[in-house]
C-alpha cells in the first residue's frame, strides 16, 4: 500500500481502538472480541513500525485502558497500572524468554524461572492499606487515573478491611470478578425483577463494581483474586512467588493454580494444563500470565510506555461449541447496509448462551473474504448446518466452521436478498463494497429509524429526553419520520386530542420539558449537524473538518452541488480501474491503471468550475474522495435534499468560531508534509485551525503556504511547481508568533 493509504487505515485503528478501550474498561460494552481487539492492535503496531512518523497521528501506543467515568470521584495512581503485552503462540513465549536473556546478558544455561498464574477476566482494582487499614480502592482508569470505588470495594467479602504484619502502605493490585454460577443466579433475579440482564460475567462484575450505590454492589456475589503491587513502603518478599505466599498469610485470596516454572517447558506445560482445566474452573480466566520470578531481574528488565518488560500473558485461542443453525435473519442499519445474522439452537461458550452470531455479508455466507479468497476451505454456511462458534473474549459470537458430515440433504445454497426486507426497495451492491444495500432511503424504516436513532446520539443534537427508545417510539407511531418532525413535535401534539403528556411514560412535567429541550436545539453548531446527518463515512471528525472548512450550510451545499459532476467522473474512473484489474488478472497481463481513469474522465464532461469544487472537496484534510464522493451522492439524492431542506427551516446553524483578527494566516489555506519534530500533527493542525487558517491534506492551486518538515516529498515538488510559500517548522512557528 502506498504511505496515504497505511496513514488513513493508522488513523482509523487509532480511533477504532480507542473506542473500543472506552466500551471495554469505561462502559463495561465491549463491542469487539479480544481477537479482534488484538489483531487491530498488532495490525497497529505493524504500522507504526513500518512508518515510525506516525506515532503522531495516534494516541492509542502509550495508553492504557479509558479514561474513568464522571460519575466517580477520581483517585490518581502513585504507581501507574500497566497492561500486558500478548503473546498467542508457544513460539512467542519461547521468543520472549529469549529476549529477556538477552537483554539481561544471561546465557542459555543460566537460571531463569518465572511464575505463571490464570489471567482473570474482570476489573482490575487497586487496593491501599494504611496501617493496616482499607483506606482507598480504585478501577485502572487510563492507568493514570482511575475510579474512586472505595465505598463499594468494602462490601467485597473477599476484600480484608484491616490486615496484620503489612508495610505501613501496601498498595495490593488484583482482579474483581463473578463466578459462572454467581453469575447464573444473578441474571436470574434481575430477569424476574425486570432488571438489568447482564451478557457475560465480567460485564456483570464490572457493571456491579461501578455502581453509584453501594448497596447495590453489596447485592452481587462479586470475588477478588490479589497478583500485584503498586506502592509499598517496604519490600514484600525477594520473588514473585513468595509476594504471592505473603498476600495468601495477609488474608487475601490467591489463584491456587499459580506455580513457579523452572524452564520454558514448564511454563507451556502449565499452560496447556490450565486450557484443559479451562471449562471446569468456574470463573472466566483468557490466558495465563508469566511473569519473571526474581524481583531484583524485574527492577533491572523495568517497564516500556505501557507494559513491563519482565511479564507478558499468554493468550487462550477462542473457545468453540457446535451448535445448529436455524435460520438467517437480515438487519437493515442506517445506510442501508443489510447485515446477515445467524439464528442459532442456544447453545453455552464461555458461559454465555449464544443464540445469535454474525455472518457479515453475502461473501461471508458464501465462503469467502473481502478479497474473494476462500475461507473455512471454501464452506459455504446453508440454513440447517452444524456449524462451530467461537467468541473471543466473550463478546461477539463469530461461526469459525461448517461441518459437511451433517448437512441435510434439503439444505440449499443460501440466496442473498436482493431486495430490501423492511421496505422492498432494491438492494444494491456496488463495485468494490463489500456489502449490498437497501436504495429506499429515507423510505425505508428500518434506515430511518437508525438516521434518527444516530441523529439524536450524544455527539450529534443530544437532545436531553429524547434517546433512541423514544424516538422509535414516536417513528413506530408516525409522529416522527425524519429529522424535522422533532422540531414540529410541540405544535403538533403539544396540545388538542393527541398530547405528548397523555402517553403512557409521559405527564405533563416530562413532556414540557422535552420541548424545552427541543427548542434549545434549534441553534445547533455546524459540526454536529453534519455528523448527526448520518451520511455515510461522514464521522465526527470529518463533520468537524468540513464545518471549519465551509464555514456555512449554505457554502457546503453549493460546494457539492458544483463538484458534483467531477464526483460522477471520479466514480466512473473508479469502476473503470477496477475493470482494467479484473480483466489484467484474467488475461494475466499489466493493468493499464491510469490510461483506464483517463479514459473514463475523458466521456464525462467536467467543468473547470466543478473541477475546482471537487478539488476543493478533496483538499480538506482527512476527507479524501471517498468521503467526498459519500457527501455528494446523499446532497445529489432528491428524497435526502428535500429532508435537510425541511430540517434546515428549524434550525440556526451555528458557523465555528472566528479566528483572531489578527492572525497572520486567517483565511489561508496551509498544507503540512514530512516529519514535523517540536510539534505532533494533530497539534500543528489545531494550532493552525485556531488562528484561522484552513489545514488541507494536498497540494493545490489554492494553497497558500506547505509547511515542509524532514522527508517531504512529492508535495514539496508540487508546491515549489505552483510556486506556492515553502517554511520548514522554524520558518512557520516564527510566523504564528509561537516558537
Amino acid at each position: 500500500m502506498t504511505e496515504a493509504e497505511a496513514r488513513a487505515e493508522f488513523q482509523d485503528l487509532d480511533a477504532r481502538i480507542a473506542a473500543a478501550d472506552i466500551a471495554y474498561h469505561r462502559d463495561d460494552a465491549p463491542e469487539l472480541s479480544d481477537a479482534d481487539y488484538d489483531r487491530m492492535k498488532r495490525r497497529y503496531l505493524a504500522l507504526l513500525e513500518a512508518y515510525p512518523g506516525f506515532s503522531e497521528l495516534g494516541q492509542r501506543v502509550d495508553t492504557v485502558g479509558a479514561p474513568a467515568a464522571s460519575g466517580f470521584g477520581k483517585i490518581a495512581h502513585s504507581v501507574r497500572m500497566m497492561s500486558l503485552s500478548n503473546a498467542f503462540e508457544d513460539q512467542d513465549v519461547v521468543e520472549f524468554a529469549g529476549g529477556l536473556r538477552r537483554y539481561l546478558g544471561l546465557g542459555t544455561e543460566a537460571p531463569l524461572a518465572f511464575t505463571a498464574e490464570p489471567k482473570i477476566d474482570g476489573l482490575s482494582l487497586a487496593l491501599r492499606y494504611e496501617q493496616g487499614r482499607l483506606v482507598q480502592a480504585a478501577t485502572r482508569g487510563d492507568g493514570a487515573v482511575g475510579e474512586n470505588v472505595t465505598e463499594n470495594a468494602r462490601t467485597i467479602a473477599d476484600i480484608p478491611q484491616e490486615i496484620t504484619g503489612a508495610p505501613d502502605v501496601l498498595e495490593v493490585r488484583g482482579e474483581v470478578y463473578m463466578s459462572h454460577a454467581d453469575f447464573e443466579a444473578l441474571n436470574a433475579r434481575q430477569a424476574e425483577t425486570g432488571g438489568k440482564v447482564f451478557a457475560n460475567p465480567r460485564n456483570a462484575a464490572a457493571g456491579s463494581l461501578r455502581q453509584l450505590d453501594a448497596e447495590i454492589t453489596r447485592s452481587r456475589p462479586l470475588r477478588f483474586f490479589a497478583y500485584s503491587w503498586g506502592e509499598i513502603s517496604a519490600p514484600l518478599a525477594e520473588t514473585q512467588i513468595d509476594v504471592i505466599r505473603r498476600f495468601k498469610a495477609l488474608g487475601f485470596q490467591t489463584n491456587p493454580l499459580t506455580q513457579l516454572c523452572e524452564t520454558i517447558d514448564a511454563l507451556l506445560a502449565h499452560y496447556h494444563s490450565i486450557e484443559n482445566q479451562r471449562a471446569e474452573l468456574g470463573y472466566d480466566i483468557d490466558g495465563v500470565v508469566y511473569k519473571v520470578n526474581d524481583l531484583s531481574l524485574q527492577e533491572r528488565l523495568g517497564f516500556r510506555s505501557t507494559t513491563p518488560r519482565w511479564a507478558i500473558a499468554h493468550k487462550f485461542p477462542a473457545e468453540l461449541a457446535w451448535t445448529r443453525l436455524e435460520g438467517i435473519d437480515i438487519q437493515v442499519g442506517r445506510t442501508g447496509a443489510l447485515s446477515p445474522v445467524a439464528r442459532l439452537h442456544p447453545v453455552t461458550v464461555g458461559g454465555v448462551v449464544v443464540s445469535n452470531a454474525t455472518l457479515h455479508n453475502e461473501d461471508y455466507i458464501s465462503g469467502l473474504d473481502s478479497k474473494g479468497e476462500t475461507i473455512r476451505g471454501g464452506k459455504d454456511i446453508r440454513i440447517g448446518d452444524w456449524v462451530q462458534i467461537y467468541r473471543a473474549g466473550d463478546v461477539i459470537p463469530k461461526v469459525a466452521d461448517v461441518d459437511l458430515t451433517r448437512r441435510p440433504s434439503e439444505a440449499e445454497p443460501y440466496v442473498f436478498p436482493t431486495e430490501c426486507p423492511r421496505c422492498g426497495s432494491p438492494a444494491v451492491r456496488e463495485e468494490g463494497d463489500a456489502v449490498r444495500r437497501c436504495s429506499g432511503g429515507l423510505i425505508c424504516p428500518a434506515q430511518a429509524v437508525e438516521k434518527l436513532r444516530h441523529f439524536v446520539s450524544r455527539a450529534a443534537l443530544d437532545i436531553e429526553g429524547l434517546g433512541a427508545k423514544q424516538v422509535e417510539q414516536f417513528h413506530r407511531d408516525a409522529w416522527v419520520k425524519e429529522p424535522a418532525d422533532i422540531f414540529e413535535l410541540q405544535a403538533r401534539y403539544g396540545s388538542g386530542i393527541q398530547q405528548l403528556k397523555n402517553r403512557e411514560g409521559w405527564g405533563e412535567k416530562s413532556a414540557t420539558a422535552l420541548f424545552l429541550a427541543i427548542d434549545d436545539k434549534r441553534r445547533i453548531e455546524f459540526a454536529r449537524l453534519i455528523f448527526g446527518l448520518g451520511i455515510r463515512h461522514v464521522g465526527e471528525v470529518a463533520a468537524r473538518d468540513l464545518a471549519l472548512h465551509f464555514q456555512s450550510w449554505k457554502a457546503l451545499s453549493h460546494a457539492t452541488d458544483l463538484a458534483r459532476s467531477a464526483a460522477l467522473a471520479h466514480r466512473a474512473a473508479d469502476e473503470a480501474e477496477l475493470d482494467e484489474r479484473l480483466a489484467a488478472q484474467a488475461e494475466g497481463r499489466r493493468a493499464r491503471i491510469a490510461e483506464a481513469r483517463g479514459a473514463a474522465i475523458a466521456k464525462c464532461e467536467v467543468s473547470a468550475e466543478a473541477q475546482a469544487a471537487w478539488d476543493d472537496l478533496i483538499s480538506v484534510d482527512g476527507l479524501g474522495p471517498t468521503v467526498a464522493l459519500s457527501l455528494s451522492d446523499a446532497f445529489a439524492n432528491p428524497d435526502e435534499r428535500a429532508a435537510f431542506d425541511r430540517l434546515l427551516r428549524h434550525l440556526e446553524v451555528i458557523a465555528p468560531e472566528a479566528p483572531a483578527e489578527d492572525s497572520p494566516v486567517a483565511g489561508k489555506t496551509v498544507v503540512f508534509t514530512g516529519t514535523l519534530e517540536k510539534m505532533t500533527r494533530a497539534e500543528a493542525k489545531a494550532r493552525a485551525e485556531a488562528l484561522g487558517a484552513k489545514v488541507a491534506g494536498s497540494v493545490s492551486k489554492r494553497t497558500d503556504i506547505l509547511v515542509a518538515g524532514p522527508g517531504a516529498g512529492s508535495k514539496a515538488a508540487k508546491a515549489a511547481e505552483l510556486g506556492i510559500l515553502i517554511l520548514d517548522e522554524d520558518q512557520w512557528l516564527d510566523l504564528i508568533g509561537r516558537a
